[in-house]
């Protein structure tokens, strides 16, 4: 799942219109975090998630481990924002 770089511009657009659903504190990444997002993109195919700055992990290791787990692609990592998609035909794979 390679996008390309309009339809991550397209998809970066959208990112701003949308709250982060998903905040990653001090516990890191934990199974509950992997279900919540899991159940986000059973409804919408873009999601953003905030990582505070009380995590130990790196932002940019954050998002490779979720890209990683969850078969998504990271659209941007801006700040402490992560906006992460994987579209509805993936996640049927």
């Amino acid at each position: 799942m390679r996008l390309k770089g309009k339809d991550k511009r397209t998809l970066r657009a959208e990112g701003t219109q949308i709250k982060p659903e998903i905040w990653i504190g001090k516990n890191g990444i934990t199974e509950g975090i992997y279900q919540t997002i899991e159940n986000s993109f059973r409804t919408k195919e873009l999601v953003k998630v905030k990582v505070l700055d009380n995590c130990e992990i790196d932002k940019k290791e954050v998002a490779n481990l979720l890209s990683n787990r969850l078969n998504a692609e990271i659209i941007q990592i801006l700040g402490n924002m992560i906006l992460i998609y994987r579209s509805f035909s993936e996640a049927r794979d």
